[in-house]
């Protein structure tokens, strides 16, 4: 499970994160929605240990990120802007980064990859260079896949997305949800949230004031909520 235990951030005088408590559990999504300065950032920083909370902690699997740092290897990180080398096809993209995770995979399973991740077929070997943000993004899910991840983390991973690439998004998120990957999402987009996630937290300076499960709640019910919230 991936948890936040009282998470606190403060830098100096200012609070960015005050006593955050969530969970993730295997196969749920989970999005967090909030304005910039929210502390959703934050959040998804601190579980990739980029930054040390003053207090509380951020696990995975129960172990405390700042007390192992080996547990990080049962995350996988997709920005909102995948960096990847542009002069390199998809294929090599992958083959460079799962290497560096510490895997070497054949050909075919690097295709099952991409393949996985809904990249066609015929750009698998085209420089990512000509890839739109949509097709970048799913070169990322598979390097994900590729790192044998128990949870992803996003951050903003629908942002400027064209509707199909947004729809295609979704269907793969659904696909690993399925598969138990844990996804943690910091978004801004409130349709994608009801529509990707399997539960929705929304936070304010720093504090989780709502949450929902998207079973129970409509993108109209979400959206006045939200307006309401912050």
């Amino acid at each position: 499970m991936l948890q936040a235990n009282q998470l606190t951030k403060s830098y100096g005088n200012t609070i960015a994160l005050k006593e955050l408590s969530f969970s993730v559990a295997p196969g749920e999504i989970f999005c967090l929605l909030g304005q910039n300065g929210a502390g959703k950032t934050t959040t998804i920083n601190l579980f990739l240990g980029l930054l040390s909370p003053t207090s509380g902690d951020a696990l995975i699997k129960g172990v405390p990120v700042t007390k192992n740092s080996k547990i990080l290897r049962e995350i996988a990180y997709i920005p909102e802007i995948v960096q990847l080398y542009g002069n390199l096809s998809a294929l090599e993209n992958l083959d460079f980064f799962s290497r560096l995770a510490g895997f070497v995979y054949s050909k075919k399973d690097l295709d099952q990859f991409l393949y996985k991740a809904n990249l066609q077929e015929e750009a698998f070997e085209k420089k990512l260079s000509t890839y739109s943000k949509g097709m970048r993004q799913k070169v990322g899910i598979a390097i994900a896949l590729s790192k044998n991840a128990s949870y992803i983390l996003m951050d903003e991973p629908t942002s400027g997305l064209d509707p199909k690439a947004s729809v295609e998004f979704a269907n793969t998120c659904k696909v690993l949800s399925q598969n138990g990957v844990g996804i943690l999402m910091a978004t801004h987009d409130i349709f994608n949230a009801v529509n990707i996630g399997s539960r929705i937290g929304i936070m304010k300076e720093g504090t989780l004031i709502h949450t929902a499960e998207t079973d129970n709640i409509t993108a109209q019910e979400l959206q006045d909520l939200y307006i309401k919230t912050i």
